[in-house]
């Protein structure tokens, strides 16, 4: 019998679940409440609100199991969802990463360090939890932010005017934290997969780079001592236990002064983590369906060295990268708009040296020198270790 899986979502990473999912005779049905949501270019779609119970019983009625593509699917509808079908991860996990006071305060009862944070209801606490934290900070909204969305940057008080105006309206609504800025040396996150059965594994550490708040690049493995390293994959394997997850999640982490700290969960497979459908021997989106479905996960340790470009607003010309030996390419089918995830490309190479070659011509074909640029001073700094 054909198991059918369901995904809440039917952006990219839905689109790219049911392609790993093929080899191992899967069906799926996305839903979206967009009609050129481009996984129905792979799988079919389900078109209707996520809040709506006969979408979601028509949805519910066709699928074996459930899981999500994007973590901003109301809570209450995955719970709803849950008394009818299997739904992993489970809705209490999802409701956890959809609060960032929420998460935050379980990476602090875990004993994960974490920035200062405090919950802001009104003009006057941004004031005083400003006051109280010192330094640079940022008001972000407790829900619904995502690739740099629903924050205001705050470097002074004079900049607490312009903070209030922008977000302070949702303060009564999806509600705001104020954290403090971490000068972060490096972005790194654990991506990692948890099975029914509880087994825990974890590909490589992965850093990255951020342009304007999106992801624009990651590598892996890189450069971390092994005491690090472990420390993160504990941070995350703690996390995991305790919401009993199950399926591919992301936990993203600052290093500062040799010091890992905290900054938020994506309870789904990550962009993070893109690099695994070529350089890993088991990709994420396999796993995270092995996982919700309860089959052996498969191995996370990686083919080489490889780096993940994405592509944003509008794709570049491929055949730059499709030149080179381990150049891999990846289109959403997505109408170009700026600000749009649209694509990848990941480059894979059997050493640091030949990776940062193939980033070198494809930066330059391109006229992405810019892109490349920090991947390539990490890949000098492993070469030189």
């Amino acid at each position: 019998m054909t198991t059918t899986v369901g995904i809440l979502g039917g952006g990219q990473l839905a689109r790219m679940l049911a392609l790993s999912g093929a080899p191992l005779g899967l069906r799926f049905l996305a839903m979206d409440t967009e009609p050129d949501a481009c996984a129905g270019q792979f799988a079919p779609l389900l078109v209707g609100d996520y809040r709506d119970e006969r979408a979601l019983a028509e949805f519910a009625a066709a699928v074996d199991v459930a899981t999500f593509d994007f973590e901003n699917v109301p809570a209450e509808s995955a719970h709803w969802l849950a008394e009818r079908v299997p739904v992993f991860p489970n809705p209490h996990a999802l409701s956890v990463a959809q609060d960032r006071l929420v998460e935050k305060t379980l990476f602090r009862n875990l004993g994960i360090p974490v920035g200062a944070f405090a919950a802001v209801d009104s003009r006057a606490q941004l004031d005083a939890e400003v006051a109280r934290i010192g330094g640079a900070c940022i008001l972000k909204t407790r829900r619904l932010g995502y690739d740099g969305k629903g924050q205001f940057r705050i470097r002074s008080e004079a900049d607490l005017d312009a903070a209030w105006q922008a977000l302070g309206g949702q303060a009564q609504t999806v509600g705001l934290i104020v954290e403090a800025f971490i000068p972060f040396e490096r972005e790194l996150s654990v991506v990692a997969v948890r099975g029914r059965d509880g087994e825990f594994r974890a590909w490589p550490l992965t850093e990255n780079w951020h342009v304007d708040g999106v992801l624009s690049a990651s590598l892996a493995p890189t450069r971390t001592d092994a005491a690090l390293a472990e420390q993160a994959f504990g941070y995350a394997r703690a996390l995991a236990g305790k919401l009993d997850y199950v399926g591919v999640f992301a936990l993203e982490l600052f290093c500062r002064d040799g010091q890992l700290l905290a900054n938020e969960l994506a309870p789904r497979v990550h962009n993070s983590g893109h690099w695994t459908i070529e350089g890993a021997e088991t990709s994420q989106f396999q796993n995270h369906l092995r996982a919700v479905l309860g089959l052996p996960l498969g191995a996370t340790h990686m083919r080489g060295h490889a780096c993940m470009l994405n592509w944003i607003g509008a794709l570049p010309d491929g055949g730059a990268v499709l030149r080179e030996a381990g150049g891999h390419w990846h289109d959403y089918g997505k109408s170009p708009r700026q600000g749009r995830k649209v694509g990848h490309a990941t480059l894979r190479a059997d050493s640091p040296e030949a990776l940062a070659r193939a980033l070198r011509s494809v930066g330059a074909a391109l006229g992405r020198e810019s892109q490349v640029a920090p991947v390539l001073d990490a890949l000098s700094g492993i070469r030189a270790g």
